[in-house]
């Protein structure tokens, strides 16, 4: 892959070689125009899809993680390979321990910030400067660091929050954040008279417009025609 190899070459990239380093590990390099060898691990998860998956009584990953483990020693282990089962093959070559701590891989995505200062990442919402909204910013998360880190376009850095475990839905917002958005709202509205400013003429955009018409001329088509002889018919036999 692009991420690993530079195309058309042999050559790890530098974040490949140190992956391999950290986790004491080899990279084989797949030659071009060799369909045998790059089919072993779609054939490997043919049979794990077809004789374990499709009929796994599971409901959370941990659940299929219990399972796939006890299936992998009542059945997968069992196949003959070269005059012995798989799972005698396994035994004899076992897997290298896993180093103390995990290989310190980034996480970059690249964001806008919303109206109401919010940058949305993994399922949570992390606030910036109300002077960012509209702007796009980058998202930096370190694997295995309980921080992340917004950056400008530039990559001058706009904020560092408390990583929130992914999915969770919840909003990260600093005090200093709280109260630039309190000043910049308070400030739409004029002291002398109480009113507040006019708001920003914001005009849908062809995306929108496209996606209305689309709506009108389904409703159209979908519309249904009464005819009204067929209720006087019923009104004739009712009489």
């Amino acid at each position: 892959m692009a991420s690993f190899v530079y195309p058309a070459t042999d050559r790890l990239r530098p974040e490949a070689a140190e992956l391999a380093k950290h986790y004491g590990v080899a990279v084989s390099i797949c030659p071009a125009e060799r369909p045998q060898r790059k089919g072993a691990v779609e054939k490997g998860i043919d049979y794990l899809t077809r004789s374990w998956w499709t009929s796994a009584a599971v409901a959370t990953p941990a659940q299929a993680q219990s399972d796939l483990d006890r299936w992998c020693i009542s059945t997968a282990d069992g196949r003959r390979r070269k005059g012995a089962t798989v799972g005698a093959l396994a035994d004899a070559e076992p897997l290298l321990a896993l180093p103390g701590a995990a290989f310190p891989a980034l996480l970059e995505a690249e964001r806008t910030v919303d109206r109401q200062a919010i940058v949305s990442f993994e399922g949570n919402r992390y606030s910036v400067g109300p002077e960012l909204v509209g702007q796009k910013v980058g998202v930096r998360a370190r694997l295995g660091e309980l921080a992340l880190e917004i950056r400008s376009a530039s990559g001058a850095l706009i904020a560092r929050h408390r990583r929130a475990p992914s999915g969770a839905g919840q909003t990260i917002r600093s005090s200093a954040h709280a109260r630039a958005l309190e000043r910049e709202v308070l400030d739409q509205f004029s002291t002398a008279t109480g009113a507040r400013r006019r708001k920003a003429n914001r005009p849908p955009g062809e995306r929108a417009l496209a996606e209305a018409r689309r709506l009108k001329e389904g409703s159209a088509a979908a519309a249904v025609v009464v005819d009204l002889a067929a209720y006087a018919e019923v009104a004739e036999v009712a009489r």
